[in-house]
């Protein structure tokens, strides 16, 4: 949920903090105090289209932050957070925009720099904004198959699985096939290139960690007159009259001496001993390297061409031996493949075949578990609506399958079609026109589907314009019934909408220093009673209007015991 907004120099706002609660959250006020301001920022907090004209005038950017609450790790905003490496710790997400007053964004997720793009597929996860004359997602046909899959649980998500398994190999076959059966010429070009490539790197008889041997032979040499100088001055400081090897010779014979006398130096003696004999081993090793050791000029040169060979694959083929063998690998099994071509053509066509075969049998499975959930969510959407007093619409799932052609998400192309009066025909929810009717459509969908979508927190801002009396009322109770699962933000005119409300936020505006300034202010019992009162009659506030708004609290109170 959203557990608090900051907004700072945005439009008419100087600076307040919102804490919001669990359940149905109403905001009310006079027209122009900025209660829709508020739900375009936070509109803008979850990547909506920004300008400069948000920046509050005089200032130089707009700040908005907001804390959403995830109390389910299941959460799809999980998943979406991993993909951009974005880390959630104990449930908490804090979402930040900056617009400067030249237009340009400035996007954070839990203090990560993101572009707007991220902002707002992580924020799609979070709110779902509804407005009267604003297009939607449930508006959107090419999201209806997803909610639908989404209404029939895990058998759908089980089975749609399976298909999505099979259609990737007959995706993957078909693209293979698709390459072999390009342009000819183009195919003879990749052939003879990829050819001269393989002789090119098999001639050069590469082996693995080559060339850190070659570089460590060529230091060797580089630095020869160095190292030959450095083993002789060793050597000649161990051997010879009156060197290390004669001192130490000297110390082990006295302390042997000694340890013959006193037994607590045995154990000296015999360090000392056994350094003597180590080193006089190491002056032996000195000795034969200093006769063997040479200068080789011809084998520096044999090196420094053989490292430019090497390096000359690696800017060609990649940047190390071990990747330029594995790619010479690839080429030989795609040098077989082209050169006999027709033998692979007709094994993936066989293959293909095999595999249309598979799609058509899981998508005809996954098409008729579609068909029986389009079926129940046909009977729960009627039972909204006739609660919503359309009981004459007609609500329709249609289906478009086609056993010929495989898409990624099954056979089934799936639309949500209405038709709003009797004897009219059913038309896509997408040309349904807005107004009251369309409201009322859409709350019951969102009954429904607010389960299954995983939406953090839902806005309706003004959707029940255009309504009064017994659709208002069934308006405000179904709003209270998508809150039971969802939290929800209202902006309403309509007293019965407030009186359902767990926390009822009053807008208004003040003037400050020649300055517009909104504040907001959580309403207690007896304010709620005032702020219904005059959504009744308006300014004046009469002592019947003041018996209506509390027998209106009454009947919320009622309706919201379980």
């Amino acid at each position: 949920m959203l557990n608090e907004i900051s907004i700072r120099n945005f439009a008419i706002i100087e600076s307040i903090t919102i804490a919001f609660n669990k359940g149905l959250t109403v905001l009310s006020g006079e027209t122009g105090a900025g209660k829709s301001i508020i739900i375009d920022a936070v509109h803008l907090l979850v990547g909506g289209r920004g300008s400069s004209e948000y920046v509050r005038h005089g200032e130089e950017k707009a700040e908005i932050e907001g804390l959403f609450i995830l109390d389910d790790e299941q959460h799809p905003c999980y998943k979406r957070a991993l993909e951009f490496g974005i880390d959630i710790d104990e449930g908490m997400l804090i979402l930040r925009r900056d617009i400067s007053k030249s237009g340009k964004s400035v996007c954070r997720i839990n203090g990560k720099l993101v572009t707007i793009s991220i902002l707002r597929e992580i924020g799609s996860t979070l709110i779902d904004i509804h407005g009267q004359h604003e297009h939607q997602e449930l508006m959107n046909e090419s999201l209806h198959l997803p909610l639908l899959d989404q209404f029939g649980g895990t058998k759908i998500a089980k089975s749609r699985q399976e298909y999505e398994e099979v259609y990737r190999e007959y995706e993957q076959t078909m693209k293979r096939i698709k390459t072999l059966t390009e342009n000819e010429q183009q195919m003879a070009h990749r052939l003879d290139l990829i050819q001269f490539q393989y002789e090119e790197i098999t001639n050069a008889n590469l082996k693995l960690h080559e060339d850190d041997a070659l570089l460590e032979e060529r230091n060797r040499l580089l630095n020869f007159e160095k190292m030959y100088e450095g083993v002789k001055i060793s050597y000649n400081a161990l051997q010879g009259e009156q060197k290390g090897l004669d001192w130490i010779s000297l110390a082990m014979n006295h302390l042997q001496q000694s340890a013959e006398v006193d037994e607590e130096l045995v154990e000296l003696q015999e360090v000392v001993a056994n350094s003597f004999y180590q080193l006089e081993d190491t002056v032996a090793i000195l000795r034969s390297k200093l006769d063997f050791m040479e200068f080789d000029p011809v084998r520096l040169n044999e090196i420094e061409e053989r490292l430019n060979e090497i390096n000359m694959l690696k800017r060609k083929y990649g940047p190390s031996i071990e990747e330029i063998l594995e790619y010479v690998a690839k080429i030989e099994e795609e040098i077989e493949t082209l050169t006999n071509k027709e033998t692979h053509i007709e094994h993936l066509l066989k293959q293909a075949k095999e595999l249309q075969a598979d799609l058509l049998v899981e998508g005809q499975e996954l098409s008729e578990l579609r068909r029986n959930a389009a079926e129940r969510l046909t009977k729960m959407i009627h039972r909204e609506l006739k609660a919503l007093y359309m009981e004459k619409t007609v609500f329709e799932v249609h289906f478009t399958t086609d056993k010929e052609s495989f898409h990624k998400k099954g056979i089934d192309t799936v639309e949500f079609y209405l038709s709003t009066n009797p004897g009219e025909p059913l038309k896509p929810l997408s040309k349904i026109a807005s107004g009251g009717e369309l409201s009322r459509i859409m709350l019951a969908l969102k009954s429904i589907f607010s389960k299954h979508q995983g939406v953090t927190s839902i806005i309706f801002d003004e959707v029940d314009t255009g309504v009064s009396g017994r659709v208002a009322q069934a308006i405000a109770e179904k709003i209270h019934q998508v809150a039971i699962d969802s939290q929800v933000l209202c902006i309403s005119h309509l007293p019965q909408v407030a009186a359902m409300a767990d926390t009822h936020l009053f807008i208004s505006k003040t003037l400050k220093a020649g300055r517009t300034k909104t504040t907001v202010k959580p309403l207690d019992d007896e304010e709620k009673i005032k702020e219904i009162g005059r959504m009744i009659s308006g300014v004046e506030m009469t002592e019947l209007t003041r018996e209506h708004a509390k027998e209106l609290l009454s009947l919320a109170k009622n309706v919201k015991i379980p």
